[in-house]
């Protein structure tokens, strides 16, 4: 029935025999489906047939819809409803980020914009969040401010001022948002800009936009859909695969069912969606292998700061053994001081009685003799 609801909606969908058909009587194409596990080959045939929505973070459905040199009008409102302000994009920037970007296994689309206003915008979409992502976007900011210096001083040599430089925006979307996002459970959109504890006011030029989808999502299922705003409508649209909420986005905003045809005329060439999904694949797969080599790392991290800390305790633990070691090497001596004067005062108490043993003798021999004369004495008196 939902898969009814999408083809009353977009007839240019067909159907799963149609699709199949066109992949096999294509031996190339017969490859790569057969290539594929089974969970893709239904992932691919559900949105080519309209059973599920399209995912339209794919990197090749957005660029398709969102392609701002070609269709600039729907990103810029994007942007204005995430920047509260509105903007217009001038041009897109070429993203040679000395390296960082090119690192950025995870990433799934990577889109640079120069506003109307001078101002630059990085649109990331991450599959798999990164480990550490602020440390990780300072240093993607601090770069692309160092470009636009670069560029700017380059154009205008020694007339270039620093009020010349404006503002750098970096705006992710997180498919699966890192975990210092999932503690905030009922909020998926963080603006952060640097602030003054005084109330000095300083324009310090980065500024961050963080955007949480998963969170999202499951927010969403709690959200009458009555009460959802032209921004969560937009939030939808990319995140969300669910036919129903697709039947519902475009009867509500009629503007979404014109980007979703160009996404199911895309569909229907066979040959060109499913290298586009191939690609797709292959960096999903790269990011679960960055993900996991960045997870076995924070582990090994983990352990060796567990380790450390346990070493520490146990040299902790071994120095106060040896100071135990030392007090009672300490009392020992002590005791045998104490016994040594025990031993020598035993001795003397053995001297004094020998010599009041020897006295009491010599006085009991005393009174034998005292007896004696009395008693002889006493015999001699008339």
């Amino acid at each position: 029935m939902t898969n009814n609801r999408l083809r009353d909606h977009f007839p240019m969908l067909r159907d799963r025999e149609e699709v199949l058909a066109d992949i096999y009587k294509n031996e190339a194409l017969t490859l790569t489906f057969d290539h594929w596990t089974k969970s893709q080959q239904e992932e691919f045939l559900n949105f080519c047939t309209g059973i599920r929505g399209v995912k339209v973070l794919y990197d090749c459905f957005f660029k398709e819809i969102f392609n701002p040199d070609e269709k600039p009008e729907r990103l810029e409102r994007l942007l204005s409803l995430l920047l509260e302000n509105e903007v217009r994009i001038l041009h897109v920037l070429p993203n040679e980020s000395g390296g960082i970007a090119a690192e950025g296994a995870l990433l799934v689309m990577d889109i640079v914009v120069q506003l109307s206003d001078g101002s630059i915008v990085n649109i990331e979409i991450q599959k798999i969040g990164y480990h550490f992502p602020g440390q990780r976007c300072a240093c993607y900011s601090a770069d692309l401010l160092l470009r636009q210096y670069k560029r700017v001083k380059g154009a205008k040599g020694k007339k270039f001022s620093y009020r010349d430089m404006k503002p750098v925006y970096t705006l992710v979307f997180f498919e699966n948002s890192p975990t210092e996002f999932r503690k905030l459970q009922h909020t998926w959109i963080h603006r952060v800009s640097p602030r003054s504890d005084t109330g000095v006011q300083l324009e310090l030029l980065q500024d961050y936009l963080f955007v949480a989808l998963d969170i999202f999502r499951k927010n969403l299922q709690n959200k009458a859909k009555e009460t959802i705003n032209e921004l969560e409508a937009w939030l939808i649209f990319l995140c969300m695969d669910d036919p129903e909420w697709i039947t519902e986005l475009t009867e509500s905003r009629p503007e979404f069912q014109a980007f979703y045809r160009e996404i199911y005329e895309m569909c229907r060439n066979t040959e060109r969606v499913m290298g586009l999904f191939s690609e797709e694949l292959a960096i999903m797969d790269k990011n679960t292998a960055q993900y996991m080599i960045d997870e076995m790392q924070e582990q090994l991290d983990e352990q060796k700061r567990l380790f450390d800390q346990q070493e520490k305790l146990l040299g902790e633990r071994e120095r106060r053994l040896d100071e135990q070691g030392k007090r009672l090497d300490e009392q020992g001596k002590r005791l045998d001081e104490q016994e040594k004067r025990l031993d020598e005062k035993e001795k003397l108490l053995d001297e004094k009685g020998a010599v009041i043993a020897k006295q009491e003798n010599e006085i009991l021999a005393l009174r034998q003799q005292i007896e004696e004369l009395t008693k002889r004495l006493n015999e001699e008196k008339p």
